[in-house]
């Protein structure tokens, strides 16, 4: 068994290729601000409730729902007037160039740095769990 084959290594593994294609794709943005007619583009984030309804809805026996309940009274439960959260965000607006370019450099600045934090963030949560399984085995 490697550490490859541990769930947790696997997840922080993907996520950190995600991370480094968006870091390419912002970049292409970046080096294209000035070229006619682009227009910036960025992946996909991933959905993880889509992602949870997928593992239970027939996988292995799984759970056909998946809800909050509550087990003690100090719990909160779902809130009635919640709204969901993605119509809290604001909607993306882009300016556009009179070449017909959209990309905003000071956006893309800030995408790329929050995609290095949750990079670094990867990385550090990664040589963590590295470190535990060391010293669990002795070898630290």
């Amino acid at each position: 068994m490697t550490i490859q084959d541990i769930g947790l290594f696997q997840a922080i593994s993907s996520k950190m290729e995600y991370l480094n294609q968006r870091h390419n794709v912002l970049a292409q943005n970046i080096a294209n601000a000035d070229t006619p007619g682009y227009r910036p583009k960025d992946l996909v984030d991933v959905d993880f409730s889509s992602m949870v309804r997928n593992v239970t809805s027939a996988t292995n026996g799984g759970l056909q729902n998946v809800s909050m309940t509550t087990t003690n009274a100090g719990h909160l439960g779902h809130l009635e007037g919640e709204t969901d959260a993605d119509a809290r965000k604001q909607r993306n607006m882009y300016e556009v160039a009179p070449a017909g370019n959209s990309v905003i450099i000071e956006e893309q600045l800030v995408k790329s740095g929050e995609n290095a934090m949750d990079y670094n963030l990867m990385l550090s949560l990664y040589q963590k769990q590295v470190g535990l399984i060391k010293t669990a085995i002795g070898t630290r």
